[in-house]
């Protein structure tokens, strides 16, 4: 009985031995919390999820779920890299209109799906630019723009940055210097200085906001200034390059601008003065003196990623109404949103993710003209230097402009990282 009792013991207890065995070796073998089967998505760095800041996946609406849906083989999703800033333009349609076209609930929809840090816009966000507007006309297009884009973007929590157009704010002037179109001014004005209609930048000085003023993201110096008309007054250029010269903006890992009108023309019906800023060649000189990368403009309504100098000049397209064929071109004109991914060790900087946003394809720089010969200088696509230029391409510019305003007055440098 004893030895019956004695195997029985040893058996349990040997089959407990077998069993914990078993149980050690499967928890050796089972991912541990740190190290998750699942992997990043495809556009989120090693760094962000490191850092711990990896962007959240997007809660996307019906709508853009739909979209998104109907589009074969899904949508180009561009690589992340350090900072990713979404660029529009001209949203507005007709004199007066308290609507939008349907691409630009379009694109303020899928933004979810880029996950871009920032957004900044061009210019023309409304319709303005009528006498003939009464103040509750004005204020009733700036609460369309509050609902189709800026109350949207306040949801998303993406920081609006932006420049005033000749549609929100013009700064013509008349005979006697004065404002041609104060009104529109001060209703563009008190819009802003609501405090429900914060854009969610960090502000560095917004003196003269929405005007003029700068601001920070994520180590990058933003200036927007007032180019809704040709003309920059000479204090306006004064504290343009003060703040360019201070320390937050030369120790920033970049600096950009955005203007309404650029400062070369690209498009068809807007090649002429007026239609951009007068003394070109001396504000980018000055733009490149305190290292600004790259020069944000809409007003053309084409989409022409440029260079001239040391500057890099992103002719931002449009969103809304009318859009134009760029100078010499018999390309069909687009509609686009473009993604400016930032990497502060590319020595290029930028990289641009372009969407025709009615197809939502992409375009690829080398459909576009090498350059453009507008009226007041040659802009060269951003991946063209002047000496990769063909003879009858320089032939071609030389004999319309000149030597002068083909060649510019700088060699052309690759693109480059101006870090602190």
């Amino acid at each position: 009985m004893g030895f019956k009792r004695f195997f029985i013991g040893f058996g349990l207890g040997l089959l407990l031995s077998l069993c914990l065995a078993c149980s050690q070796q499967a928890l050796r073998s089972a991912p541990s919390p740190s190290s998750s089967s699942s992997t990043l998505p495809e556009n989120v760095s090693a760094a962000q999820a490191r850092e711990g800041n990896a962007p959240v996946a997007p809660e996307l609406s019906p709508e853009a779920q739909a979209i998104l849906a109907a589009i074969p083989g899904g949508l180009v999703a561009p690589i992340r890299k350090d900072v990713r800033v979404a660029v529009i333009s001209d949203l507005n349609s007709a004199y007066g209109s308290t609507d939008y076209d349907p691409e630009v609930d379009k694109a303020i929809a899928l933004l979810p799906f880029w996950q871009p840090d920032l957004v900044v816009c061009g210019g023309d966000m409304v319709a303005g630019q009528s006498p003939a507007l009464t103040p509750e006309q004005i204020k009733a297009m700036w609460q369309a723009f509050d609902d189709h884009i800026a109350a949207p973007l306040r949801q998303q929590n993406l920081p609006f940055g932006f420049t005033v157009g000749n549609h929100d704010a013009s700064s013509a002037t008349g005979v006697h210097n004065q404002f041609l179109f104060q009104q529109e001014r001060d209703l563009a004005a008190a819009y802003w200085a609501e405090p429900g209609h914060d854009p969610g930048v960090t502000f560095i000085d917004r003196t003269d906001f929405p005007f003029y003023y700068t601001f920070e993201q994520q180590g990058i110096f933003f200036m927007a200034w007032d180019g809704s008309s040709s003309r920059i007054p000479p204090e306006k250029l004064a504290w343009v390059e003060q703040a360019l010269a201070s320390d937050t903006a030369q120790q920033a890992k970049a600096r950009i601008l955005l203007s309404h009108l650029p400062l070369y023309a690209v498009a068809v019906g807007r090649d002429e003065p007026g239609e951009v800023l007068d003394n070109a060649d001396q504000l980018r000189a000055m733009l490149e003196r305190y290292n600004v990368h790259t020069y944000i403009s809409g007003h053309h309504h084409a989409y022409y990623p440029g260079h001239r100098g040391k500057l890099q000049l992103l002719h931002t397209g449009i969103l809304g109404s009318g859009p134009r064929p760029l100078i010499d071109s018999r390309l069909q004109p687009w509609k686009v949103i473009t993604m400016v991914d930032i990497a502060f060790d590319d020595p290029q900087l930028t990289t641009y993710t372009t969407y025709d946003i009615q197809t939502l394809r992409t375009i690829d720089d080398e459909e576009l003209p090498r350059f453009i010969a507008g009226h007041n200088g040659m802009v060269l696509r951003r991946d063209i230097s002047y000496d990769e230029l063909a003879p009858d391409e320089k032939s071609f510019c030389e004999q319309r402009l000149g030597k002068g305003l083909c060649t510019g007055t700088l060699p052309f440098p690759r693109p480059k990282t101006y870090a602190a």
